[in-house]
């Protein structure tokens, strides 16, 4: 009896261990080809940023742990509504999924997360070019974190807005964030500058 049953199975089994097989190696290949076409964009971007790419890299990582601290693609922020591996606002998620012919209800998919992030830093890093600032760890983190505009107002000193205000409190921790006013710029400046020294 055992016999038989072994012997009817294996045309299964066979079937099932080639689909196995096959599911494996697409999972490696897209794996592959997401990684590659990352690399690509990222070699692109840091030629852009003139730094060498596992610079940006390291970057991007430094970013992602302050972002998202386990860099899960669902991590939610309920307070803010930022989500993912960047914590990217709905808003600019959208604008920016529009941008690259993302339909709005896939973004949150883990590449489209990567394509949007991608693209917001490419417009970062030519808008802190423009703006005659200098790219590095810090500068990406404040432009992603305080959009272009922003870090470009607290770094010439520009008056703050009562919304660039609130940001730069929530984006401190609690011992800093009831600073005066007229402190609150150079102590997250400073306090940023050090995370990303």
């Amino acid at each position: 009896m055992y016999t038989i049953k072994h012997k009817q199975n294996k045309p299964f089994l066979s079937k099932l261990s080639s689909k196995l097989f096959s599911n494996r190696l697409l999972v490696i290949l897209m794996t592959l080809f997401i990684a590659t076409t990352s690399s690509n964009a990222y070699s692109k971007l840091a030629k852009t940023a003139g730094m060498k790419p596992s610079t940006l890299k390291k970057i991007v990582k430094k970013v992602v742990q302050v972002e998202s601290t386990t860099g899960s693609y669902t991590a939610r922020n309920k307070k803010s509504g930022a989500y993912g591996r960047y914590q990217i606002m709905p808003k600019t998620a959208r604008a920016y999924a529009k941008k690259l012919h993302i339909p709005y209800t896939k973004w949150k998919q883990p590449r489209n997360q990567d394509r949007i992030f991608e693209a917001i830093m490419a417009d970062n890093i030519r808008s802190l070019k423009h703006n005659g600032l200098k790219v590095n760890a810090f500068s990406i983190y404040g432009t992603h974190q305080q959009g272009a505009g922003g870090f470009n107002a607290i770094m010439k000193r520009k008056k703050l807005s009562k919304k660039l205000e609130r940001n730069l409190r929530h984006n401190l921790p609690k011992r800093l964030s009831r600073v005066h006013r007229s402190k609150l710029r150079v102590v997250w400046v400073n306090y940023w500058k050090k995370k990303f020294a």
